[in-house]
């Protein structure tokens, strides 16, 4: 069990990497199928879409961080980044739960990751 923990912030910090790579990469490439959306979801992403600017912007983003976390690099501020797009595709997914499995286990994945590096933000949380 000990060792569960040693390495469980390793396995979470590579398996969110690679989910924000590929899915961020996906952005440009389209390698990956996406199912079509129906109702205030499917116009929600019409209007993001339809900005011209939202949809790679937030690919490069993700491929940035998740290349980041990958090679352990600026880890506490990938994670930083990120959480606004993790809190995003968790509140999306309420309106398209489809996806909604995916979108809890990357928000775990965020917090365990955020909890490990907890010491981290202690400066940012200080009230001066």
């Amino acid at each position: 069990m000990n060792k569960l923990f040693t390495y469980a912030p390793t396995g979470a910090r590579l398996l969110l990497g690679l989910i924000f790579t590929v899915f961020g990469l996906n952005k440009f490439f389209q390698f990956i199928p996406m199912p079509p959306m129906e109702g205030v979801a499917a116009e929600y992403m019409g209007g993001l879409a339809a900005t011209g600017y939202f949809f790679p912007l937030l690919g490069a983003t993700e491929v940035v961080v998740g290349v980041a976390l990958l090679l352990n690099r600026f880890t506490a501020l990938a994670l930083v980044i990120l959480a606004p797009i993790t809190v995003h595709i968790a509140a999306f997914h309420i309106l398209d739960p489809s996806g909604l499995p995916m979108a809890v286990v990357i928000l775990l994945l965020h917090l365990g990751l955020a909890w490990d590096l907890r010491a981290a933000y202690r400066p940012l949380l200080q009230s001066k």
